[in-house]
């Protein structure tokens, strides 16, 4: 699914044309009716896991090679937006197997992808990604999780924060240190399996928005990694995870979109039917300037991700620049156009009768999981700056 990154790279070719009509018509079928559950229940959707899998969008960026799509980038942006316009939570699933596995595919060896990238691909397995610790958010370098080398293996101790389908994934890809002392060039990323003995779930996390994918602790009690499961070679874990990041910051901006684009649909089919003083509200000045910001802020939103998205597939050198600023960018105006939606619909805006005020919730996450939008203008102004 290559797009042309020759010119006007961020322009849809008749192939993502039609992936993203597929997905919308699975999302209208199989996901939307169910979003409102979802976030009620706060329970992984198992149903919409198996419809993405069944149609091959659960990871449509596996290389054909390990039996995936090979989706590009773009490709893997137009499903998260489209499943991010109905449902935040069923959105994480490509999102997340996208992250686990990246660090595989940027780093790992080939015995590596050959193992875990197949298993993923035929929905078999489900892959989540685990740099974060209480204490080392935005400093991800200052983690404390330690892997000692001993006996043909690792042996790990510590923990990891914010996990995202931390439960459901039955692989991990943990960044620990393995050479204390020096920093960042002391971690490395290893691959660690659910039911490897001295790994454990901590409590979910009661959280705001996107209810239905689970976020927990995962912990490491002496927990033995055999030696062919180092990503990389020794040191190289944090240049991993920041190089994985320049990548899918851009799925977070297209998650964005996504959910902007779905609190709009709602606000504009409620301000053309909703009727005071003998007219629609649409036809208010005030509300007409509203609805038209929000729409042009979405869309330039969504021309950034996508021109992100074509830098990503060609691993560009602006990359950080542009990974950063769509995941900026795209997540503030996405918290702007979901409370301006719930202000276009007023009192019912604010009810759970409507779906305005669950994208509002879920849009909050975008601006601060992948490295908090303040993180992200540091990244920016670095690049700037190294000019």
């Amino acid at each position: 699914m290559a797009g042309n990154p020759d010119f006007h790279d961020f322009m849809l070719s008749e192939e993502h044309e039609a992936l993203r009509a597929a997905v919308r018509d699975l999302v209208a079928d199989k996901i939307a009716p169910r979003a409102s559950e979802i976030d009620e229940t706060a329970e992984f959707p198992w149903d919409v896991y198996e419809a993405l899998r069944d149609a091959r969008f659960h990871a449509i960026h596996i290389p054909e090679q390990y039996g995936g799509e090979g989706g590009d980038a773009l490709a893997a942006c137009l499903v998260i937006e489209e499943i991010s316009r109905a449902c935040m939570s069923s959105a994480l699933i490509p999102s997340v197997n996208k992250l686990g596995t990246l660090p595989l595919m940027v780093s790992g060896s080939e015995q590596l992808k050959a193992e875990y990238l197949p298993k993923v691909a035929s929905g078999e397995a489900r892959f989540s990604y685990a740099l974060s610790e209480r204490e080392a958010g935005s400093d991800a370098a200052s983690m404390k999780a330690r892997a000692v080398a001993g006996d043909g293996g690792w042996v790990l101790n510590g923990q990891k924060s914010w996990i995202s389908n931390a439960g459901i994934s039955t692989y991990y890809t943990v960044m620990a240190v393995t050479e204390p002392g020096i920093g960042s060039r002391g971690i490395s990323a290893f691959v660690v399996h659910a039911d490897d003995p001295g790994f454990s779930l901590g409590t979910p996390e009661r959280k705001l928005g996107i209810h239905g994918s689970p976020t927990r602790e995962i912990h490491f009690e002496d927990c033995w990694i055999p030696a062919d499961r180092i990503i990389g070679e020794p040191g190289t874990g944090f240049k991993t995870a920041m190089t994985t990041l320049d990548h899918t910051r851009v799925t977070i901006g297209a998650q964005a979109v996504g959910v902007a684009q779905g609190a709009l649909d709602v606000a504009l089919a409620y301000a053309q039917d909703r009727q005071q003083f003998g007219k629609p509200i649409s036809s208010f000045q005030g509300i007409q300037f509203m609805l038209a910001d929000m729409a042009m802020k979405l869309e330039a939103a969504r021309q950034l991700v996508y021109a992100a998205a074509a830098r990503s597939e060609r691993d560009a050198a602006d990359l950080t620049f542009f990974g950063a600023a769509a995941k900026c960018f795209a997540s503030d105006v996405a918290m702007e156009i979901t409370t301006d939606a719930v202000q276009v619909l007023g009192g019912a805006g604010y009810t759970k009768d409507w779906p305005v005020e669950r994208y509002m919730r879920d849009a909050k996450i975008t601006q601060i999981y992948e490295g908090t939008n303040q993180v992200q203008r540091i990244v920016m102004a670095k690049r700037l700056f190294a000019r």
